[in-house]
């Protein structure tokens, strides 16, 4: 049996959902839903001023739980980060950019299937973690690391 917080456990989900449907015609809890629990929407990054190219570090929201690859305080986050970004199918393409390669909302929105290991294909939350796409154990708090030395900490996406 799965695991209770297993996101394809959730009541009201029809199988396959995301195939027949767009990101605009979702319930909250399918868009919800979407999310692989990978964790790396919630790694801070650095955007080149002069390119525009985005990279990724390690060093972690301080919210981020890096056990669960969940923001500890999801629900009321914004009052903590409030530059945290909502993501919502209305501003999606604008936010794209920064966004993993391998994040649900993008590869729905780019017409993309979802890959194998994606919990809601898998049948576990787990599996993201057991190929090694989250950021489980990877990451640092962003508290204690100071923001002009986070250039040390830039990674290669894990995909």
């Amino acid at each position: 049996m799965n695991d209770a917080k297993d996101p394809i456990e959730r009541d009201g989900l029809a199988p396959r959902f995301w195939e027949r449907k767009t990101l605009s015609e979702m319930t909250t809890k399918e868009w919800e839903a979407l999310c692989d629990g990978c964790g790396k929407c919630c790694l801070n990054k650095l955007e080149d001023e002069d390119t525009g190219e985005v990279a990724l570090t390690r060093v972690a929201c301080r919210l981020f739980d890096d056990t669960t690859c969940r923001c500890a305080q999801y629900e009321t986050r914004h009052q903590f980060v409030p530059e945290c970004i909502n993501l919502k199918s209305e501003n999606l393409d604008t936010h794209l950019y920064w966004m993993p390669t391998t994040c649900a909302y993008k590869l729905l929105w780019q017409g993309k299937p979802l890959y194998e290991w994606h919990p809601l294909i898998s049948g576990t939350a787990e599996s993201v973690h057991t190929v090694g796409i989250s950021m489980q154990h990877r990451t640092v708090p962003e508290f204690e690391i100071a923001e002009e030395d986070w250039e040390d900490h830039i990674i290669e996406e894990p995909i």
